[in-house]
């Protein structure tokens, strides 16, 4: 399925603009990944733990996002948006949320 931030698509005519669709995932944090992070936070770096973490939400809300724009019948999902955010106590879930047009294009 083709996907994409615009809102249309070079080369192709949008026939059909079918329902908004969106995918969410939340992943808690374990405590090892917190106390690394805590101290990369100190000495500085990247986190691997936490883009793995960050890495494997997306994947899941762009799943769940396609798989409502098929059911809808739809070829393609336009004007994406990627939102994250921390929540939970003291910030201890990472959400990701995508959202943008089912449509079927030509």
């Amino acid at each position: 399925m083709l996907k994409t931030t615009t809102s249309n698509i070079d080369g192709h005519k949008i026939t059909e603009y079918l329902d908004v669709v969106v995918g969410e995932a939340i992943l808690g944090a374990n405590i090892f990944k917190d106390l690394f992070g805590a101290i990369r936070d100190i000495v500085g770096g990247r986190s691997g733990a936490y883009e793995a973490e960050m890495g494997k939400a997306r994947q899941i809300a762009f799943d769940e996002m396609e798989e409502k724009a098929r059911a809808l019948g739809a070829n393609g999902i336009i004007g994406i948006d990627i939102d994250y955010e921390v929540v939970g106590e003291k910030g201890s879930m990472m959400m990701v949320s995508v959202s943008g047009t089912a449509i079927r294009y030509s």
